[in-house]
């Protein structure tokens, strides 16, 4: 016989109906925020140079990193990555790649100077990376460029991958540019990596052939760019050595032939197209926006040489051309005391409203920052830069390139502070609405991270400034609050003994995504992020 208490006691007590319905609806609200806010943070891919063809240096989806949480408490380094090269091209970031036997991995992408290209696993363990190429092989007589042999110091001990790779997620390929000498012979080849395994694809690699092409004086520093079905590669020089040529070449994504070449200066040499290690930029037309150094200009007398210049280039089925440029009215000058207007990279800047909806900023060793309307340059006006919709002065040269979010534009000068001007009604403030104190670091690309427009976080690598000294300092990572620049949140510098980053490089550009921080240095990799209990 049934104890009636027992039972009475085991009795399920249901809770009424309208009850159930509001928890189910939270659980429910709850599940879909989670999987929703995972789904999208596993999407959020860092493929090229300064996040976007655009070049605006900024990642807005960025959720973990906040200006409540970056501080010396609660973030900082939290590991070395060692590789066997110096790390100038800027680290690239794939989520859930399917790596063959391991599973779908977020994966860190590293270039070095050694001609090597690894793929760590970002959220496992990096002192293993799930795959790595390396194009030297010294006993077949395949070594990198001696930075002896390439007649400048700038880049040393050896020459290899420079310039940032890029990325094309659609077909899984990692695109890179590499410099080898082969049996005493310079060489450049253009390859295309299975972001799975490093393989080759597409019968690669393809050597970098035009006439007057010199593979030893031509070094490309900008970055990769991916428009379309398209690869743009640029070069110019390390140290003005040789008559070398500013080249801009491109290539079929898919098959690795080339479409175009084009020499910047065909009649007297030079006017290099280098950007401090940013990128040119590309708009949604097709365009590319590219710039170049020192050099004759000589265009608007009937000549066929862009010295200084922002060109504005088309591909068509005749190859690469020029659709528009802008050269300053002083370039002589320019050209005469070695201000380059091509050591910055072009930024594209979001679509804005009036009269000019298409902006773009181009900032270099003049001191000045040019505002132009990219649907008309202004080509060149001898009695001033009449074309011009604004020019701004800073302290000094700039080599890279400003970040801009939010209308503002972030720009970086060598031995100044980090400043910030606001863009309103087509104009940027005359003077900067905020900025940093003043540091003796060479000029930088700052990064931009953020949540939409909400938490904002400015992010530079204070580098050595120019020179060939062999007492190189480490690099300090420097992060400011967006809302206000002056408010630094975090440096490097702060807990050193914790914190300390790898000696540095110059134009070191950042790269933040998914909660980490990554910088390049010599022979390695500095991860920051959030400490745990352990590390704090």
């Amino acid at each position: 016989m049934l104890n009636k208490a027992l039972v009475r006691d085991s009795t399920v007590r249901v809770p009424p109906a309208h009850v159930i319905f509001q928890s189910v609806f939270r659980l429910a609200i709850l599940l879909f925020v989670f999987c929703c806010f995972r789904s999208e943070a596993q999407t959020v891919a860092v493929t090229t140079s300064q996040y976007s063809n655009a070049r605006t240096s900024a990642n807005t989806r960025e959720k973990i990193l906040t200006p409540a949480n970056v501080n010396a408490a609660h973030f900082g380094k939290l590991h070395v990555i060692s590789v066997d090269g110096d790390v100038y091209a800027q680290p690239l970031y794939l989520p859930q790649v399917s790596i063959p036997g391991r599973g779908k991995r977020n994966i860190l992408f590293v270039a070095t100077e050694h001609d090597s290209v690894y793929a760590f696993d970002a959220d496992g363990n990096l002192d293993a990376p799930l795959w790595h190429v390396s194009f030297v092989d010294a006993q077949a007589g395949v070594v990198t460029i001696g930075a002896g042999e390439s007649g400048c110091p700038m880049i040393r001990p050896e020459i290899g991958i420079t310039s940032t790779p890029v990325i094309d997620p659609k077909t899984a390929t990692l695109y890179v540019l590499v410099r080898t000498e082969e049996h005493g012979q310079p060489m450049q080849r253009l390859h295309a990596l299975a972001v799975t395994t490093g393989a080759e694809k597409f019968g690669g690699p393809v050597e970098i052939r035009s006439p007057g092409f010199d593979p030893m004086l031509e070094n490309p520093r900008a970055a990769l760019l991916l428009a379309g079905n398209t690869i743009y590669l640029g070069w110019g020089s390390t140290c003005d050595f040789g008559k070398y040529q500013g080249w801009l070449m491109a290539y079929n994504a898919q098959n690795l032939k080339q479409l175009g070449a084009f020499n910047a200066a065909p009649g007297t040499g030079l006017s290099g197209i280098w950007a401090g290690d940013a990128g040119f930029a590309a708009d949604a037309a097709g365009n590319i926006f590219v710039a170049t150094g020192n050099g004759k200009f000589d265009v608007a007398s009937g000549g066929s040489d862009y010295g200084d210049t922002l060109l504005k280039m088309g591909l068509g089925a005749n190859g690469l051309s020029v659709r528009d440029y802008f050269t300053p009215y002083d370039h002589d000058h320019l050209n005469a005391t070695d201000r380059d207007l091509g050591s910055g990279g072009p930024v594209l800047l979001p679509d804005q409203s009036g009269a000019h909806p298409h902006l773009v900023v181009i900032v270099g060793k003049g001191a000045t920052v040019y505002l132009l309307d990219r649907d008309q340059l202004g080509k060149f006006h001898s009695e001033g830069d009449t074309s011009a919709l604004q020019k701004i002065s800073v302290a000094s040269e700039a080599m890279g390139a400003p970040a801009f979010w939010q209308n503002h534009l972030f720009v970086q000068s060598d031995k100044d502070a980090l400043k910030d001007y606001l863009l309103e009604n087509g104009q940027f403030s005359a003077q900067p609405v905020a900025q940093t104190r003043a540091t003796f670091a060479a000029s930088s690309t700052p990064t931009v991270s953020s949540d939409d427009a909400r938490n904002g976080i400015v992010w530079k690598v204070e580098t050595r400034p120019f020179g060939f000294s062999d007492q190189v300092p480490s690099a300090v990572l420097h992060a400011y609050d967006a809302a206000n620049i002056a408010h630094e949140l975090y440096s490097s510098s702060q807990d050193s003994a914790r914190d300390v980053a790898g000696l540095s490089l110059r134009f070191t550009i950042p790269t933040v995504v998914n909660g980490h921080v990554y910088v390049g240095a010599i022979k390695e990799v500095d991860v920051y992020g959030l400490l745990s209990s352990a590390q704090k």
